[in-house]
């Protein structure tokens, strides 16, 4: 808005619309989902806000970023319901989804990193002699074809499993993963982008930008989280009453 708010001051839908080029059915709709703690309404029903709502506002719109509009929401309703502890649990929720994420990346670009490259020749293999390679048994490596980890063809003549050298490598990075700690329905879409960027060394610039967007959601709440300790701050308003905040 380009000016410093005082406590009480009454603003119109507009003046917080403008500030973050929204419409001003934005700002209502905002009101309406309980983003923004309820207005006074004039003699004729109009709205009037105040700085608490326009702090509330900036809160929400720098805690989307990083947490989502649905869980940025939610934050913004525990808070404006006095339920300060709720959304403290909730905005815990999301940096341990980050803290998740990271450890997936981490884990994928270990066991990438450890993968042999895929021999040029044939290196086809049975269930037998792959099943003694990775130390796992034969009844594991059929579990993980169930699952959509591999996909061996069959001999024609006797009808048994053959593994290409790309199934080799699908199935040294799904036991690597699995090793992890990682299950196998987390484990079938990261070996989909193996196979669908026709192997590991295409999917460096993959890891890249993911690690990218980890880190740029990580600042992302790290905005959020001073917006909102600023809506925080201003615990008491004319608009809203006293929010309850948490004891020790």
């Amino acid at each position: 808005m380009g000016r410093n708010l005082r406590t009480g001051e009454r603003l119109r839908p507009v003046d917080l619309a403008r500030e973050h080029g929204l419409s001003t059915q934005a700002v209502r709709n905002y009101e309406a989902d309980g983003i923004l703690p309820a207005a006074e309404r004039g003699p004729q029903g109009y709205r009037t806000y105040t700085s608490s709502h326009a702090r509330a506002l900036r809160a929400f719109l720098a805690l989307v970023p990083g947490h989502g509009h649905a869980t940025a929401a939610s934050i913004m309703g525990a808070v404006n319901q006095g339920a300060v502890e709720e959304a403290l649990r909730l905005v815990d929720e999301s940096h341990a989804q980050l803290l998740e994420d990271r450890r997936t990346l981490q884990a994928v670009t270990a066991a990438l990193r450890d993968l042999e490259p895929v021999p040029q020749e044939r290196g086809e293999m049975f269930v037998g002699p792959l099943s003694r390679k990775l130390g796992v048994r034969p009844a594991t490596l059929r579990k993980w074809e169930h699952a959509g980890l591999l996909r061996p063809e069959r001999d024609p003549r006797t009808g048994y499993r053959v593994y290409s050298a790309a199934d080799v490598r699908d199935a040294k990075l799904a036991h690597q993963l699995r090793r992890g700690g990682y299950l196998l329905e987390r484990i079938a879409p990261l070996i989909e982008q193996v196979r669908s960027a026709g192997g590991v060394v295409p999917l460096e610039s993959t890891l890249r930008d993911w690690h990218s967007r980890l880190s740029a959601r990580g600042r992302a709440m790290l905005s959020g989280a001073a917006a909102l300790d600023a809506y925080l701050g201003s615990a008491t308003d004319d608009t809203f009453g006293t929010m309850t905040l948490p004891r020790n």
